[in-house]
C-alpha cells in the first residue's frame, strides 16, 4: 500500500470515528400523539421502566425545557407551545444511559417538530427566595428511595380542586384547600414549582441545600389568585370572570407564611441563560 493510500485510509478512519462520536443520541423508536384533553382533572406523568419511556400530557414548551435541562421561564418560545400538549412513548436504544434521555428528546423535537433554537443570556424580573433576618425555622428531612430499582415515576394531577405533584423519592408538592404543602424537596425544586403560580420566576438564593417539609397557609383570595395564575402560565383559556379574581390577590398571606419560616421573596432582576426557539412546527411529522 502506498503512503498516499495509507494516509487516505487514516483520514477516512478518523472521520468515521469522529462521525460516530458526534452522532446525536436518539430514541430507538418514538410515538408522538396529541394528549386527550380529558375531564376537569388532568394527569401528567413521566414513567421510565427499563428501556421504555412514557410521558403524558406535557406541553411542547415543557418538552423543550426538559430537553435543554432548563426551567419553563428560561424557554423563549411562541405562546402556543405552552398550551399544545402531547404524549410520547419511546424506547431507549440498547446500551444507552438515562442521562442521555434529554439529548434524545432534543433530537426528537428537532426531527419531528422541525425545532431550531439558539442560546442567549437575558435579564429577567424575578422573585429571589432569600433568608430573612429572623432565624430560619426549617427542619431538614431525609429524602426516601421510594421508586423501585430501574424505574422512575414523576406524576401530577390538577383541576379545580388544586394541584398535586409526586416528585419521586418521597418528595411532593401540593396546592389545595388554601394551603401550599411540600414534603421532602429541595428549596430549588420548591421555587421551580412555585414559579408556576407567580407572575415572575422564583429563584432560590437561600443557600440552603437540604430537603424540607413545610406548609404555607393562604387566604382564599390569594389561593384563588395563584391558582388562576398557574392556569395563565400553562396557556389555559381563562374566562374574564375568573381573571377578575386577580384584582383581590395581593400575595400577603404567602409573604406572611414564608416570613414565619424565616424566608422572604424579594423582587430583583437577574441575568439568566435562556434557549430561544427560532422555529417549531405546531404538528409533528408522522410516527
Amino acid at each position: 500500500m502506498t503512503l498516499t493510500r495509507i494516509g487516505t485510509a487514516v483520514v477516512l478512519s478518523s472521520l468515521f470515528c469522529l462521525a460516530q462520536a458526534q452522532k446525536r443520541p436518539e430514541f430507538e423508536v418514538a410515538s408522538i400523539r396529541p394528549s386527550d384533553p380529558g375531564s376537569d382533572t388532568v394527569h401528567v406523568g413521566v414513567h421510565l421502566d427499563g428501556a421504555m419511556v412514557r410521558i403524558n400530557y406535557l406541553s411542547v414548551k415543557e418538552y423543550i425545557a426538559s430537553a435543554y435541562n432548563m426551567k419553563l421561564y428560561q424557554v423563549v418560545a411562541p405562546d402556543w407551545t405552552a398550551g399544545a400538549r402531547f404524549d410520547i412513548s419511546a424506547k431507549l436504544p440498547d446500551g444507552s444511559k438515562r442521562d442521555d434521555m434529554n439529548d434524545m428528546l432534543k433530537s426528537l423535537l428537532e426531527d419531528r417538530f422541525q425545532m431550531k433554537a439558539h442560546p442567549e443570556t437575558r435579564e429577567f424580573p424575578v422573585y429571589a427566595l432569600t433568608v430573612s433576618k429572623s432565624p430560619v425555622k426549617l427542619t431538614e428531612v431525609q429524602a426516601e428511595a421510594s421508586d423501585p430499582a430501574g424505574t422512575t415515576n414523576v406524576a401530577a394531577q390538577g383541576g379545580r380542586g388544586g394541584v398535586f405533584v409526586n416528585m419521586g423519592n418521597g418528595g411532593s408538592f401540593s396546592f389545595a384547600n388554601n394551603e401550599l404543602d411540600v414534603k421532602k424537596i429541595l428549596l430549588a425544586s420548591f421555587c421551580e414549582s412555585l414559579s408556576r403560580f407567580m407572575d415572575r420566576p422564583v429563584v432560590d438564593m437561600t443557600g440552603l441545600k437540604g430537603n424540607y417539609d413545610f406548609t404555607l397557609k393562604l387566604t382564599p383570595e390569594d389561593y384563588m389568585g395563584m391558582l388562576i395564575r398557574s392556569g395563565i402560565n400553562a396557556g389555559a383559556n381563562i374566562p374574564p370572570q375568573a381573571l377578575a379574581a386577580l384584582d383581590t390577590y395581593n400575595g400577603e398571606s404567602l409573604t406572611n407564611s414564608l416570613d414565619a419560616l424565616g424566608l422572604k421573596l424579594e423582587k430583583r432582576k437577574a441575568p439568566l441563560a435562556v434557549i430561544v426557539i427560532d422555529h417549531v412546527e405546531k404538528t409533528p411529522t408522522g410516527n
